[in-house]
């Protein structure tokens, strides 16, 4: 019989395209609420790649990324996704902006070799996590690298976010050697 293992745990991370920067500082403190302390928060980047939510979010949207202190299960991603879309719903109400959807979060997973973002859209490059989510891979970390693939979304494809992410990378790395 082949011995099976339990999963490492992994870095929650979460992106988020909000409206302005009162939005975005409202919501990195929901995030903390309901997540835990915040380990590392990315500069604001103006989120320029798409007009896709330019009706939902306005015409400045903001793209910043929080990583979670606290290591998670991986198999928790898509009960934080139902958790995300959640306090999308709340954050609309509380920020009182003429948008319907102030606020878009994306959560995610690093492990050594990747980042795993959730989505609530089947596409032929997602796989079923249950509970009606679904999971891609969105970049591969080779030979000190992150390396996008075809279907990568145009702004994680940029590499922009690389510096960030591997910092949350090595700080995963840090952790998991501290575990043992």
């Amino acid at each position: 019989m082949w011995e099976i293992s339990d999963p490492k745990p992994v870095k929650l991370i979460i992106g988020i395209l909000a409206a302005n920067e009162d939005a975005l500082n409202t919501t990195i403190e929901s995030i903390k609420d309901e997540f835990g302390d915040i380990d590392f928060k990315s500069q604001a980047w103006p989120f320029t790649q798409t007009q896709y939510y330019v009706n939902e979010l306005g015409k400045n949207a903001l793209r910043q990324f929080v990583s979670v202190e606290k290591l998670i299960d991986p198999g928790c991603l898509a009960v934080i996704k139902h958790k995300t879309n959640q306090m999308e719903e709340i954050l609309a109400a509380q920020l009182s902006l003429d948008l319907p959807r102030p606020v878009n979060l994306d959560p995610g997973i690093i492990e050594p070799s990747k980042l795993i973002l959730a989505s609530t859209k089947n596409f032929s490059h997602r796989i079923y996590i249950g509970d009606k989510m679904y999971a891609e891979l969105t970049l591969s970390f080779v030979k000190g690298q992150w390396k996008s693939f075809d279907y990568t979304f145009p702004d994680y494809k940029q590499g922009g976010y690389n510096k960030f992410l591997s910092k949350v990378r090595d700080r995963l790395v840090e952790q998991l050697k501290n575990e043992n």
